[in-house]
């Protein structure tokens, strides 16, 4: 296990990726609890076709995908909240339709499809030192903003008509939690894809929302769960030659099955006591 961490490209993974799934995983606890958690599916796809983009033009694709999807998350919560077209559906047609858009510009140029690949499903060597600055940089803006408005974003969470009447900016706060959602979704898409990329905020929340009830408890929780998956993952991507993407999110689905378990033993336990 030792030998993995002299590799460079290893060490970059692993501290990009712990960073992004603390980031992931606590606004995943938000986004699951508001029932916006399938944003992650639609701005990864949005991020897709920006660098996409970027790498026919030889431009730098995470300086071009973040205003893009940050760009994109306004849009879907303009379009959730003050249009016909709400919540899954907002989601669907930006996705489908960025996706499409970055289809078709690869086709019209050959000789990328190992980059395409690399975001679509993620690679370690897709991570360069350039990369990790930008990454643990704007991640540790993301754990910080996070930290700093926690009170502000845990009463936008529960009950918006509450907040709203106590004077919270309930617009300005539910903007920034979708600008933290599209950092993250860039930052992540080169190592885990963009077909992935929304496991890591949507296991970790729901793992320890089986276990526990309490907010601050479940987003604790979750951080643990998700930077303890991806290790495990990228060990195993490496002892086995796997893609680091989808062994993290196999561990994600296994630790998601020991805790259904512990909370379908605990409600047996507690209905057999009650009895």
């Amino acid at each position: 296990m030792w030998e993995m961490f002299s590799y460079p490209f290893i060490l970059r993974a692993l501290v990009v990726g712990i960073l992004v799934s603390l980031c992931s995983s606590l606004l995943g606890v938000n986004l699951v609890l508001k029932r916006y958690s399938m944003i992650g599916d639609g701005l990864s796809h949005v991020a897709f076709s920006a660098m996409a983009v970027a790498t026919v033009m030889n431009w730098a694709p995470l300086w071009v995908a973040i205003p893009v999807v940050i760009a994109a998350s306004f849009l879907l919560l303009r379009l959730s909240a003050n249009s016909r077209v709400k919540g899954d559906s907002a989601i669907a047609l930006v996705s489908t339709g960025a996706l499409a858009i970055g289809v078709f510009i690869i086709s019209m140029k050959s000789g990328i499809n190992t980059d395409i690949n690399n975001y679509m499903f993620g690679s370690v060597l897709a991570i360069s030192s350039s990369d990790v600055v930008l990454s643990v940089v704007l991640s540790l803006a993301v754990l910080a903003l996070y930290v700093i408005f926690y009170h502000k974003i845990f009463a936008v969470t529960f009950d918006e008509p509450f907040a709203k009447a106590t004077g919270i900016w309930v617009e300005g706060y539910n903007m920034l939690i979708a600008v933290l959602t599209a950092v993250t979704i860039v930052l992540g898409m080169r190592m885990i894809g963009a077909l992935l990329i929304s496991s890591l905020i949507i296991f970790p929340a729901m793992s320890s929302m089986r276990v526990f009830k309490n907010f601050r408890s479940v987003v604790i929780c979750a951080a643990v769960i998700s930077a303890v998956c991806f290790f495990a993952g990228l060990l195993i991507s490496y002892q086995y030659s796997a893609p680091t993407g989808a062994s993290v999110v196999i561990i994600h689905l296994a630790v998601f099955a020991v805790f259904c378990t512990v909370d379908w033993v605990r409600a047996k336990v507690r209905k057999f006591s009650a009895g």
